[in-house]
């Protein structure tokens, strides 16, 4: 059991870093779509990671089409601040990419616009925030994601 967590242009070091972890923890891969507001190599990263970061599955990509060019066929959702679509209505499956945005401004425009119908959010209940850390926003989704996989699999 595990997903494909796409970070798209992540820009914080240390939400990689603690996204990777939680790849690993969950049995996840990690993909990394460049360009990085970060070096690859950042201290800050690693030790968002601790000590796991020799142990997760990670892909490395120089762009967004490079990055679809090597998934093709992939079972991709996306999320967004802008969906309209609630994360808990998704029909979680096995090594499904789960899609997310950089920091700053979420996913392209154009990513959200072209597949609409596999946009998803997490509600946000309070009109003072605009979103969610990436890092908690990962966690959520994948940790549903698992619940749902175990639940569909009669295993809780």
């Amino acid at each position: 059991m595990g997903f494909n967590i796409v970070l798209i242009e992540p820009e914080i070091p240390m939400n990689t870093g603690n996204i990777g972890r939680l790849s690993l923890a969950s049995g996840s891969k990690l993909h990394l779509v460049k360009p990085f507001g970060f070096e690859i190599n950042d201290t800050r990263l690693k030790r968002a990671g601790l000590d796991y970061w020799q142990h997760i599955s990670l892909f490395i990509y120089e762009s967004i089409d490079d990055f679809y060019a090597k998934n093709k066929g992939g079972n991709f959702v996306y999320f967004s601040s802008h969906g309209t679509q609630d994360y808990c209505a998704i029909d979680y499956k096995d090594e499904m990419f789960l899609v997310f945005g950089k920091e700053s401004v979420g996913l392209p425009k154009n990513i959200v616009t072209e597949n609409a119908d596999s946009v998803y959010t997490i509600p946000i209940y309070s009109p003072h925030i605009r979103s969610l850390n990436l890092a908690n926003a990962v966690s959520v989704v994948v940790y549903e994601g698992i619940r749902n996989l175990k639940t569909h699999n009669n295993k809780i």
